[in-house]
């Protein structure tokens, strides 16, 4: 099949550019010397992970317990939870550590830590930091990070393992000079607080922290043990705009027909809104220009002369015309492909990826969604 025979809105994943941002992180984690841990957050597919970790070299991140379910079943069984337990989650997380997964969960709350420490089962858990993100997680030099080491002090089986921190805010910035900056406080506030749980007695084992942004740029991961990041397999339009990533790096895009002109008022409509390509515009920030996602040739996926989907309803992409040249260019039943803002949103829509090699779909590789 070529991809121009796919039913449309499509995913399409091009196998090659993957690999290829696969083997940068990689290497940029073998040479800080420490390990790598992928967030598959962004492509919740057993196929990706496979590639990502080296064939189960390292461990992985998740974000839902059922995406943890997933990867177990497809033997992934060193798994991270990096979204904050509550105690009406323990006896799911629980079952998991039943099945021989080594679950990792996380917290950033003292009665939290006590609920995990009262279970009864052999949870390990990291206490999450906050690097300046402020998403999430305690203070590296504050009180709360001694209450969650008290609250688990006298465990029967659950253990205070490590810590965790996300520098989210690195998504906010777009020179390397600045994702420099945060990448130094990002590690410097996990080691502290991994050595603040040591002088009380704890284990410390795993030292973990990460975003795309961060990893890449990293100088120093002295005290780290893992870097944790997802958007990395894929790209998008947002860590491009960002100086990340090149626009050739990016893998994933969706596959969209044109079922309109409305000349009237100067647009091509597409059969692709803001359920199959997401309403994320973090790319604005810096190209505001992009809009939802940037129109290119279907089967090179280079960028077709500045058309870009500049507002969505729910099915339909709305591209703004400037040239009228484009509607001859691109004729009702034609196809597009759509670079995304955000991959971890637009392929959350998505039941698979269709995986091409050049202009042919090669394979078909699943994905799991919810919660």
């Amino acid at each position: 099949m070529q991809i121009g025979d796919l039913p449309t809105p499509a995913l399409v994943l091009d196998k090659a550019r993957m690999l290829n941002n696969i083997n940068r992180m990689t290497a940029k984690a073998d040479g800080l010397g420490v390990a790598l841990r992928p967030h598959l957050k962004t492509a919740k597919s057993a196929a990706v992970a496979a590639l990502a970790t080296d064939e189960r070299r390292y461990g992985i991140t998740v974000s839902t317990l059922k995406e943890a379910e997933y990867f177990a079943d497809h033997g992934f069984l060193d798994i991270t939870y990096a979204v904050g337990i509550v105690p009406g989650k323990l006896n799911q997380a629980a079952a998991l550590l039943a099945r021989g997964v080594d679950l990792k969960i996380i917290t950033d709350c003292p009665s939290v830590a006590a609920a995990v420490a009262a279970h009864g089962a052999p949870f390990a858990l990291l206490a999450e930091i906050d690097c300046g993100d402020h998403r999430a997680g305690v203070q590296a030099d504050g009180d709360e990070l001694p209450a969650i080491g008290a609250a688990m002090q006298g465990a029967a089986a659950a253990k205070l393992s490590g810590v965790l921190t996300h520098a989210g805010h690195s998504y906010g910035v777009n020179s390397v000079a600045e994702i420099e900056a945060i990448a130094k406080a990002e590690r410097a506030a996990a080691v502290l607080a991994a050595d603040r749980l040591r002088a009380a007695g704890h284990a410390v084992t795993t030292v973990s922290a990460g975003s795309t942004p961060t990893a890449l740029h990293m100088k120093d991961a002295t005290g780290l043990t893992e870097l944790r990041a997802g958007v990395y397999v894929f790209f998008d339009l947002d860590q491009q705009s960002r100086g990340v990533c090149a626009e050739d790096d990016i893998a994933v895009s969706v596959l969209a027909s044109v079922i309109g002109h409305n000349k009237t008022a100067g647009k091509i409509l597409l059969d692709s809104g803001g359920l199959a390509l997401s309403k994320d515009i973090g790319a604005n920030a810096f190209r505001p220009e992009v809009g939802y996602g940037e129109v290119c040739d279907p089967e090179t996926a280079e960028p077709m002369g500045g058309l870009y989907v500049s507002s969505v309803s729910q099915e339909h992409g709305h591209v703004k015309v400037a040239d009228p040249a484009a509607y001859d260019r691109l004729p009702v039943g034609s196809k597009v492909r759509i670079l995304p803002n955000h991959a971890c949103m637009t392929a959350a829509a998505y039941d698979c990826y269709h995986v091409l090699n050049g202009a042919a779909v090669a394979e078909t590789w699943d994905r799991v969604n919810g919660w």
